[in-house]
């Protein structure tokens, strides 16, 4: 409830305390996720600093042996990648060939039944229907299991000819690979630490962007209750009589209704994220808004 001007007091809609609790809540998760995309950073930062620090001085000192040996190790990674990449593939074809057996068994199921119906002049329209789409369900399953199988031996082929690459590398390169072994184990170690920090970024920042989604669908749906405010108030206008000293208090007891648009363009997110700043707090987004329920409360409503 809140007072209006002549001393009542007028109903607040519950919507708007609901979508305010909404719009502080996707702000107190929006200002947690960004200092922790911000920790997060600056440990991705620290790693690849001491990354460079470590790694430079040992390969000065291993000496040549770790430029030698550098076509081995990138052989060994691009064979890991091609193994996962056919491992992939064949899983995928493995789908679409059981897809393809099953759209064949439901036809051969759905013509057993037409010829084993007891009068073979009642012509079933649904059933029929339903081996149309099985037939179209069969042609689309048929198509996706040859794609799947080319790409399936396609990469199964860049596998065997990384692996025999790898082992060409590995006969050759004995001497150096045993001896630089030790510069690309600690180059191996931070790359995956250096990833697991760049997912964990990633994840975060795919939660901000839920949370952003989140607190401009609330000024979206205030946008809407404001524009249904307006056209009850306007409705209730044409229907009680005009008197002069009413409209002029009334006058005094309005205001124009806020621009949830200008509203929106304040709290822009994409000038924030520009500029490495947090939304306004939750406090703050209250005081904003508070005029706003105000506005939309103080009003004829008598």
């Amino acid at each position: 409830m809140i007072d209006s001007e002549d001393g009542g007091l007028e109903k607040i809609d519950p919507r708007i305390q609901g979508e305010l609790e909404v719009l502080n809540n996707a702000t107190s998760e929006i200002n947690s996720l960004e200092k922790e995309v911000d920790n997060a950073n600056a440990c991705f930062r620290q790693t690849l600093a001491e990354s460079s620090q470590q790694l430079k001085p040992l390969a000065k000192k291993l000496g040549k042996c770790v430029e030698k040996a550098r076509p081995y190790f990138d052989a060994r990674e691009w064979a890991f990648k091609a193994h996962q990449e056919a491992q992939r593939a064949a899983i995928q074809f493995q789908r679409a060939n059981s897809e393809h057996k099953a759209a064949k068994e439901t036809i051969y199921l759905a013509e057993q039944r037409l010829l084993n119906m007891n009068d073979k002049r009642v012509f079933d329209s649904a059933w029929q229907e339903m081996i149309n789409h099985a037939t179209i369900r069969l042609n689309e399953s048929e198509m996706a299991k040859n794609k799947s199988e080319i790409l399936h031996m396609e990469k199964s082929i860049l596998f065997v000819n990384a692996e025999q690459t790898l082992q060409k590398y590995e006969k050759d390169l004995r001497s150096s690979i045993r001896k630089a072994s030790p510069y690309f184990e600690l180059k191996d170690g931070f790359q995956a630490l250096l990833q697991q920090q760049k997912r964990l970024i990633e994840h975060h920042t795919k939660k901000i962007q839920m949370a952003k989604r989140q607190y401009a669908k609330a000024l979206d749906n205030l946008e809407e209750i404001s524009e249904e405010i307006h056209q009850q108030r306007a409705a209730n206008k044409e229907r009680e009589p005009g008197v002069g000293a009413e409209e002029e208090k009334e006058g005094k007891c309005h205001s124009p209704l806020p621009d949830i648009g200008a509203f929106r363009e304040k709290m822009s997110f994409e000038r924030e994220a520009a500029s490495g700043e947090s939304i306004a707090s939750a406090q703050s987004l209250e005081a904003d808004l508070g005029m706003y329920i105000k506005t939309q409360y103080c009003s004829s409503q008598r």
